[in-house]
């Protein structure tokens, strides 16, 4: 066997060392860089935005589907205008019976920058009675904003996702027959106001007020982009100094949305959903000691009929009555104890104990809220 030196002992004590220091760091900072987040995930630039439109249309071209001109005049009211500018002219009092024919409204969202000329994809709905708006067109339709001014003109052919037959007073819809989209389906015809290029400053605003990821962001800023650049002005508002040339702006807005930070923990919350049933907390929520005790209520009730007949050839009447049974059954409910958990995994496992139906763990929910154990906010929606 080899004997080895004190000195170079010590040497491979040192590089081991260091290696495992090393491999320490490394995996450290891949949890740091796995828990940091973009600021581009958690905040918009103010005015930056997209912008509803909306317009009153008419589709033509259905297979037999459209409105029932009698209980929806504004359809008949639409066609009779539209024949006018085109040099017809209807006999007065003139009844139309159009059935290829459905008043519709236009939808869109203007991005924000759209210029005049780009196509934006549209929705179409019905508003009257149509039965389908499949095989449609829609004609031009003007787009409008909420100041009045049209922004978009719409116009294409309709694709709807859904299918339907009807046969013998039988029928069978597939998806929904009364909307569908047309892609690429309008054409700015009017560019939108913006304030991202007026001004010295910029303004970002995240997603969820949070004092914590709002001094984050600015101290981010600040930190690769120079001292004083950004300034947080409260819990969601960070004002931001940046060139004035449109491209350095763009170039430095494009910087900064790629910086990252460790991102706050938000509050502890609890989202219970009373209509379906879903609970859904974050990981934030924790949970103190408490004893739970809950048992189900079961209610049956039983409808015999019960005919009684009158004697052969006698004078009375056939009576049907009823006889009801009702029950009432309560399950045992034991007294569990449920112990503090700080982690979400350890609360799901202890909600999980009590065997509870979604319905019955909102009330228990609730109850755990009122008696001090759950620690965390409890929406209902």
């Amino acid at each position: 066997m080899k004997r080895i030196s004190f000195p170079e002992l010590k040497d491979r004590i040192i590089k081991a060392a260091v290696l495992a220091l090393t491999a320490a760091a490394v995996m450290a900072f891949g949890t740091q860089a796995d828990a940091q987040t973009r600021i581009r995930d958690l905040v918009t630039v103010s005015g930056v935005r997209a912008n509803p439109v909306y317009g009153y249309g008419i589709v033509i071209g259905l297979d037999g589907t459209g409105d029932q001109t009698t209980q929806t005049p504004f359809t008949s009211q639409s066609i009779v205008s539209m024949l006018q500018q085109s040099g017809i002219t209807l006999p007065p009092g003139a009844n139309l019976q159009l059935k290829n024919v459905a008043s519709v409204m236009v939808t869109a969202n203007l991005p924000a920058f759209a210029q005049p000329g780009q196509a934006i994809d549209v929705t179409v709905s019905s508003i009257g009675n149509a039965k389908s708006l499949r095989g449609g067109m829609l004609l031009m339709t003007p787009l409008k904003g909420a100041d009045g001014q049209v922004y978009a003109l719409a116009q294409g052919q309709l694709i709807v996702g859904g299918a339907g037959a009807s046969a013998g007073g039988s029928k069978t819809v597939i998806n929904h027959l009364s909307a569908g989209r047309i892609p690429a389906g309008a054409l700015v015809e009017r560019e939108v106001a913006s304030p991202f290029l007026l001004g010295e400053t910029l303004q970002l605003e995240l997603t969820s007020t949070d004092f914590s990821n709002a001094i984050r962001v600015a101290e981010a800023i600040n930190n690769n982009m120079g001292p004083n650049v950004a300034q947080a002005l409260d819990g969601r508002t960070i004002k931001v100094r940046a060139p004035s040339n449109p491209n350095d702006r763009v170039a430095f807005l494009s910087r900064v949305q790629e910086l990252s930070i460790n991102k706050a923990m938000g509050s502890a919350k609890v989202i219970v959903n009373a209509r379906t049933g879903s609970v859904v907390m974050n990981q934030a929520v924790m949970l103190e000691s408490c004893a739970v005790a809950h048992g189900n209520l079961t209610v049956k009730i039983t409808s015999t009929p019960v005919i009684s007949q009158p004697a052969p050839f006698g004078q009375g009447e056939t009576v049907v009555t009823e006889v009801a049974d009702i029950q009432i059954s309560e399950a045992g409910g034991e007294l569990i104890e449920i112990k503090g958990a700080a982690q979400l995994s350890d609360v799901v496992k202890a909600l999980n104990a009590l065997g509870a139906t979604p319905s019955d763990l909102i009330s228990i929910l609730q109850a755990m809220q009122t008696a001090g154990s759950l620690k965390a906010e409890l929406e209902v929606i």
